[in-house]
């Protein structure tokens, strides 16, 4: 069986594993002109953080559509990031959905579903290392069906449905002056690892740096290796105090 997988390659190689009993016939990712869509033989095409809204055209391309891999328990956290709100949030569940794509925004009926745990560790990328290979066996084991009409869709609750926002490079930033509390910052490493990460500035004497802050108590200075908030405070003995309360 032919399949078109849309998505950004390090997504693909997240899904593509799961799905080598079936045949690619065409890997779609941001640069491609999607015209060659329009050349694929496949009747159904698999979807996973695409990061482009598909014109009506390429949705109605494929016989029996395209299955978009959803990192979260839709109609929950639709949008661009579900993973990173569920760790800001600090929810103990998340999982990932398989919907038939239609013109809406991660408003497809379900194909399938699965919950999994939040764990006190976890980041933005060990849950999509998690959630993208749970999501291209759940599409393995339930393709077959699907093609022969023997697997009902559940349409979404949309009453219950809830938004996610675009993450920016100035989502993780924070003002010195005006810190996150402890909590709140280790939420923030954790959703926003590996980017856009969490940074703020700092000054010596006449000089600004950036630090960046990240999961295991380690931080990183613009331009130096990552160490330890020990090894940090050391190194920079006329740190701000301000940076010393975030820190201990």
């Amino acid at each position: 069986m032919k399949i078109v997988f849309f998505g950004a390659s390090y997504f693909k190689d997240l899904v593509l594993p799961y799905l080598k009993d079936f045949e690619i016939e065409l890997i779609v990712n941001e640069k491609t002109e999607l015209e060659k869509v329009s050349n694929a033989k496949a009747e159904v095409a698999v979807l996973a953080a695409f990061g482009k809204i598909l014109p009506e055209a390429v949705l109605k391309h494929f016989k029996y559509g395209i299955l978009n891999i959803h990192p979260s328990l839709l109609p929950k956290f639709r949008g661009p990031s579900p993973v990173q709100t569920a760790i800001l949030n600090g929810e103990k569940e998340t999982g990932v959905t398989v919907i038939r794509l239609d013109e809406k925004m991660d408003h497809g009926p379900i194909l399938a579903q699965k919950a999994i745990e939040i764990s006190n560790e976890d980041t933005a990328e060990t849950l999509y290392e998690r959630l993208f290979p749970l999501g291209s066996k759940l599409i393995a084991e339930n393709l077959e069906k699907y093609l022969n009409n023997d697997l009902k869709l559940t349409v979404q609750d949309h009453s219950k449905a809830t938004y996610t926002k675009m993450l920016k490079r100035e989502s993780g930033f924070f003002e010195l002056e005006n810190p996150p509390s402890l909590e709140k910052l280790n939420l923030m490493i954790r959703a926003f690892h590996p980017w856009p990460g969490v940074w703020t500035k700092f000054r010596i004497q006449n000089s600004e740096f950036r630090i960046k802050f990240l999961p295991g108590e380690k931080v990183q200075v613009e331009g130096k290796k990552p160490v330890s908030y020990k090894d940090f405070i050391n190194g920079y003995p006329n740190i701000d105090k301000k940076i010393l309360s975030i820190l201990k």
